[in-house]
């Protein structure tokens, strides 16, 4: 049964006593959930990460002053942490499975050293339009000034900075697309007229691979997009002709349509890219197959009601209504305990984050097929 609202200001409720039977059922959560594997680097790992919210590790807050509250970060941190999630995001556990620091947004002032690498991504990111904050071209001149920077500095003598032969043994992450597509859809832009701007969106992130490349970054990781149509905020926004165009997940079929062929060439783009770029490794990751897949097998992997919220306003099916998102006075959250898939309508819980990232470490979704930390060997 979903819980009565929270006040956004409370704290959660802290139960000393535990059932015996909820420490079985706890038992069995732990045990079904996947172990990362931990990596050997053989020099310190660095990384640059561009993207949105699905990545932005406090760019928001610091950059945005957006402000965080209880519950995000709950389940890990024990407090509001920059993230739009409960815990960690993919990102957090791709940089613990190198045995690194978790990595600090560029716009965080207090206490970031950089040593092993930089976030830019900020939530709302795009590739388009160009020159407006924080988009793909705007974060890439962000990194060009860090860069610059930090070899300055580090020349100089300073220990906590990035010297300028380590740029190009770092790892250069690229995860955006997924609000060019959404905008379009909210702007009432119909499949056709989104078909005809992918091209522009792909244009910009095969620019950005380019300008890396041409400053001597030679290690890409570029995740694609999810599944956005079995999001529980377009199911809850979606006007009737969506209803109507459901997969039998019961997926807005023309999201997760124009959320495909976006994948379709930026993987295009990558297998060109290689072809110019010989000795670049490209990693092209396929997020969506990974989030289908938890969708589709949520019961599978412990999940209950995947197209609803864990945080938010309205309860079933998808706990989602605008202007009483997550934080707002008025939304309520599921127990802390709980597994669900979505944490805010937008966003995935840390489970399903932890989950994601076991995934992309097998290897078994990424072309090439290389491990996460083929760029620290």
């Amino acid at each position: 049964m979903f819980p009565s609202p929270l006040s956004s200001s409370a704290p959660f409720p802290f139960r000393p006593a535990f059932s015996f039977f909820f420490m079985l059922l706890l038992f069995a959560i732990l045990i079904s959930t996947p172990n990362l594997a931990q990596a050997r680097c053989k020099k310190p790992p660095i990384i640059f990460n561009f993207g949105d919210s699905n990545s932005d590790t406090g760019g928001s807050a610091s950059g945005l002053g957006f402000p965080f509250k209880l519950p995000f970060g709950r389940s890990f941190f024990g407090r509001p942490a920059g993230r739009f999630c409960d815990g960690r995001l993919v990102i957090d556990f791709l940089c613990q499975s190198l045995n690194t620091r978790l990595l600090r947004p560029y716009l965080d002032p207090f206490g970031s050293t950089f040593a092993n690498g930089a976030n830019f991504a900020i939530s709302g990111s795009q590739t388009l339009p160009r020159f407006t904050p924080f988009v793909l071209d705007v974060q890439l001149m962000q990194f060009q000034y860090f860069k610059n920077h930090s070899t300055e500095l580090a020349a100089a003598g300073v220990s906590s900075l990035i010297s300028y032969d380590r740029f190009k043994d770092a790892l250069y992450m690229i995860d955006i697309g997924q609000n060019d597509i959404a905008d379009s859809f909210v702007k009432g832009f119909s499949y056709a007229q989104l078909a005809q701007k992918i091209p522009s969106v792909l244009a910009e992130i095969q620019g950005a691979i380019q300008q890396i490349y041409d400053q001597g970054g030679r290690k890409f990781w570029v995740h694609n997009t999810g599944p956005l149509g079995c999001l529980p905020q377009k199911l809850a926004l979606a006007n009737d002709t969506l209803s109507l165009d459901r997969d039998s997940f019961g997926c807005i079929r023309k999201y997760n349509d124009a959320a495909k062929l976006f994948n379709e060439g930026l993987r295009r783009k990558c297998v060109r890219l290689r072809s110019q770029m010989k000795d670049a490794t490209i990693v092209y990751v396929d997020m969506y197959a990974i989030k289908m897949d938890i969708i589709a097998n949520s019961s599978t992997y412990g999940f209950s009601n995947p197209l609803m919220a864990c945080c938010g306003a309205g309860g079933p099916p998808y706990n989602y209504i605008r202007g009483l998102t997550c934080g707002v006075p008025g939304y309520n959250a599921c127990d802390q305990n709980s597994r669900f898939v979505s944490w805010d309508g937008v966003h995935y819980t840390e489970a399903a984050n932890k989950l994601i990232a076991s995934k992309i470490l097998s290897s078994a979704y990424s072309t090439p097929r290389v491990p996460f930390d083929f760029f620290c060997q």
